[in-house]
């Protein structure tokens, strides 16, 4: 049954005391509608949306996850998505290191949302909103590099040291001009930038020491927003293969799908765990630009909580480390750690338990530590069953202005000129059923997760990987179809000075972002850019108010 925006908006104050506070003031809501709300109104459907459209948007629980069953969870999981880890031994939120990237979730999700675009100048993960990963690959392979943890560590806890020394990363942002000469018919303009980052060779711990780091390019991905993360998970398998099958059968992208994902109507390539006790069961890929990774379970929050800190649970006892174990061999030569090692150690580990960190080869001890599959557990279950509770139930802000003329006409054009076919806006989630490839959230544990079977949603997603071929591109060009719901809450919600749109937060505006859709005749996109910059400013401007209010 459809509500009307007066009853969810009193909902709203009564379950958010802040929202309502006289001592903390809020933008004013957008005016109540007259009539019965669209459903589109519900982007999450029933059970995944809130009304709530203040700098607290992103924050706010599904109606699943504040019912009784899993509020106080929920709350539980919010602090430690929000609170930073320390390298205490022992006591609240301690374990982190001994290399790590940030030293809590919120740094590269202010606000719960997308991070911001950085300045000119070095690499600062220290504030809040910087949500820049460093991707690092070998331009000939297009692989990440062997000798840097997937997601690379800037920081280090005494006596170890940074692989990265992120004082000598520098972003360069540079002006560019598309094939319009970035002007509309009409004479309008408008501007294009994009961001480089360079890491020269000295800020490479093992290269400093020797090893052969050979050829390697950089690019910037930022992170993407948290909430309705849940209910994408519900989408079943089966719709995802039927939209790769269906974008298949149809060919208009003229770059096709990625062949290592989806041909011939099959799977070629899905997740699969065997690392951390799963199985390898085989689920289709729905997250990250790259898609990297399966059902939300053991998807980027879920490992994120692990190698961003570095705080071992009980699924995962061994550190977040390069592949070729460069790292872990060239530290423990270092003369600084191994005589910082002894008392390091001697915090939170005895000889009885760990002998084999406690002999008198101290290069050995180093070594065996960092490379250790038996870690003490630093995150308990509890913990990580609540992060996921959190996770899974964070709502999608309900859209905005739905009975606005100019949002309605913009939602039609967007239809018209086919954006609406990579943005497909809605899907309908499944039974829910909780799956992990990991093995960790199954029986008892799984239960505990909230749930949203059975409900119409609007993420403007196909969920489907597709290239756009603009100028220092996303690694491999192929780029997961971002989500477009909520994404104009997102200087409201995390102080961005841009919007801040795109893979690299390229975007500074959603004109922009529209724009470097249709910057090389090669992209998937350009007809319709080309579509979109014959329309008058006034319809131009209509796509624009309606992607902003979505």
């Amino acid at each position: 049954m459809r509500k009307y925006l007066y009853l969810l908006a009193a909902t709203a104050c009564i379950t958010s005391l802040s929202a309502c506070s006289e001592d903390d003031p809020e933008p004013t809501p957008d005016p109540v509608p007259s009539t019965e709300l669209p459903e589109w109104y519900y982007t999450g459907g029933e059970l995944g949306t809130s009304s709530l459209i203040t700098t607290t948007a992103y924050e706010q629980p599904t109606p699943v996850a504040e019912g009784a069953e899993f509020y106080n969870s929920f709350k539980r999981g919010e602090q430690l998505f929000e609170k930073a880890f320390n390298s205490e031994p022992t006591g609240v939120r301690s374990g982190l290191g001994p290399l790590y990237i940030r030293t809590s979730c919120q740094h590269c999700h202010p606000g719960y949302g997308h991070g911001k675009s950085q300045p000119a100048g070095s690499f600062n993960t220290t504030d809040i909103g910087n949500g820049y990963l460093l991707v690092v690959y070998n331009p000939e392979t297009n692989a990440y590099v062997s000798w840097l943890a997937g997601m690379p560590q800037t920081k280090a806890v005494a006596p170890f040291k940074a692989p990265l020394d992120e004082t000598k990363i520098n972003i360069t942002w540079t002006e560019y001009t598309d094939l319009w000469g970035n002007t509309f018919p009409d004479g309008e303009t408008y501007q294009l930038r994009y961001p480089t980052v360079t890491i020269p060779k000295d800020a490479i711990y093992v290269a400093n020491r020797g090893y052969d780091v050979g050829n390697y390019e950089v690019r910037l991905e930022s992170t993407i927003g948290i909430y309705g993360t849940g209910l994408l998970d519900a989408i079943t398998d089966e719709d995802l293969k039927a939209q790769y099958a269906q974008e298949e059968a149809d060919g208009y992208m003229k770059n096709g799908l990625n062949p290592a994902i989806f041909a011939g109507g099959e799977w070629v390539g899905q997740y699969a765990n065997t690392a951390q006790g799963g199985d390898g069961t085989k689920y289709p890929f729905r997250y990250t630009y790259a898609l990297s990774r399966g059902p939300l379970q053991d998807a980027a929050g879920a490992n994120a909580f692990w190698n961003i800190t570095n705080a071992t649970r009980s699924d995962r006892r061994f550190h977040y480390l390069d592949a070729a174990g460069s790292y872990a061999e060239y530290a423990s030569k270092d003369p600084e750690i191994q005589a910082g090692f002894p008392a390091y150690i001697a915090q939170f580990a005895t000889p009885e338990e760990y002998p084999e960190w406690f002999t008198n080869d101290v290069e050995a001890n180093i070594y065996n530590y960092l490379t250790s599959k038996n870690l003490p557990i630093e995150v308990s279950d509890e913990d990580y069953i609540d992060l996921m509770v959190w996770h899974r139930g964070l709502a999608v802000p309900a859209a905005r202005n739905v009975d606005d003329e100019d949002v309605l006409r913009g939602k039609e054009l967007f239809s018209e000129i086919g954006c609406a076919y990579c943005h497909r806006p809605s899907w309908t989630t499944g039974d829910d059923e909780i799956r992990d490839p990991a093995r960790f959230f199954v029986g008892d544990k799984a239960a505990e997760l909230p749930r949203y079977p059975n409900q119409k949603i609007w993420p403007y997603t196909d969920m489907v990987q597709h290239k756009l071929h603009m100028v220092n591109d996303i690694r491999t060009g192929w780029c997961r179809t971002t989500p477009l719901w909520g994404r104009g809450l997102h200087q409201r919600c995390t102080g961005a000075e841009y919007a801040d749109r795109l893979h690299d937060c390229r975007a500074r505006t959603t004109m922009e972002a529209i724009m470097w859709h249709g910057t090389s005749t090669e992209s998937d996109a350009y007809e319709t850019v080309a579509k979109f910059r014959e329309l008058s400013k006034e319809d131009r401007d209509a796509i624009v108010k309606f992607l902003d209010s979505i």
